[in-house]
């Protein structure tokens, strides 16, 4: 059955609270904004972390970054790598994160998601566009303002460049209300300096 019948091509966007599940990262979470709250003279908000669902040709893929876990990349469709921290440390896979393309693959703490799913994108002009930019997607160090964006680079500013160099409409890309997502202005930046998407196909093979 051709995918029109099931449901269109599409991206859906999950806003997931920072360290959902994990006490350890929720409590540094806390840490890091109560800081800068009071270091810039505001109101503390809830952090999220952004991830992204896929929908092509009747295929459902996952496309968030997160820390390397193994050396098993291909079973969770891994487009490629970066540092985390500093590009010397990234020899290790401790300090490497992944940008994945998973086929039928899974969000670990999608139950916690907040006002989502949000569909930003439908239609094969789009989700083919996005797709395309998966390769070329800035592997800059995680945590670090390399290119002097204003603020540090993380998985939220990949899935901002991505969305923005789609030609994603940035008003459907609001976050919940009272919620602030460390990064995503970092890609937002990054994109309007390459505003054009790419017209070459990629299609990830689906598992």
């Amino acid at each position: 059955m051709r995918h029109s019948a099931m449901a269109p091509d599409a991206i859906d966007l999950y806003w997931l609270p920072l360290g959902a599940g994990q006490p350890v990262v929720q409590r540094s979470g806390r840490i890091y904004e109560g800081v800068h709250a009071l270091l810039e003279g505001r109101a503390q908000h809830a952090l999220y972390h952004a991830a992204l669902e896929v929908h092509r040709d009747g295929h459902r893929f996952v496309v968030e970054l997160a820390p390397v876990p193994d050396a098993k990349g291909d079973a969770r469709g891994v487009v490629c790598e970066g540092p985390v921290g500093s590009p010397l440390l990234g020899r290790w896979r401790l300090f490497r994160y992944e940008l994945r393309c998973w086929a039928e693959g899974t969000i670990p703490d999608v139950t916690y998601a907040v006002d989502s799913p949000r569909r930003v994108g439908t239609g094969p002009v789009p989700v083919h566009r996005l797709l395309a930019l998966l390769p070329s997607t800035p592997r800059l160090t995680w945590g670090r303002d390399e290119l002097r964006l204003g603020e540090m680079w993380n998985s939220n500013s990949v899935i901002a460049w991505l969305l923005l160099r789609t030609g994603t409409d940035p008003r459907s890309l609001r976050m919940p209300p009272g919620g602030r997502a460390p990064g995503w202005g970092a890609g937002a930046a990054l994109a309007s300096r390459t505003p054009h998407p790419p017209d070459v196909p990629w299609t990830p093979a689906a598992g």
